[in-house]
């Protein structure tokens, strides 16, 4: 990755740099197979909660609703 700098086009410059600076992670998601994609979707989830919602009177009740939303809460009633 050290022939990136001689690149004339600056794309793929900014791609070699990219790896470079993640090189790290990019080999462990090889051995691991995890990524944040999970954890990008409870922040999507939360945030359309936020959204919806257009704030809440406290932080509190902003915590509930997140224990209600991603908790897979099995609320039916018994039949």
């Amino acid at each position: 990755m050290e022939n990136a700098k001689t690149s004339g086009l600056p794309p793929m410059v900014k791609v070699a740099y990219t790896l470079m600076n993640h090189w790290d992670g990019v080999l462990r998601w090889f051995e691991s197979h995890i990524t944040n994609g999970i954890l990008e979707g409870f922040n999507s989830l939360l945030q359309s909660a936020k959204a919806k919602a257009r704030g809440y009177r406290t932080h509190k009740n902003f915590i509930n609703m997140a224990y209600l939303i991603l908790g897979n809460l099995d609320l039916r009633l018994p039949t």
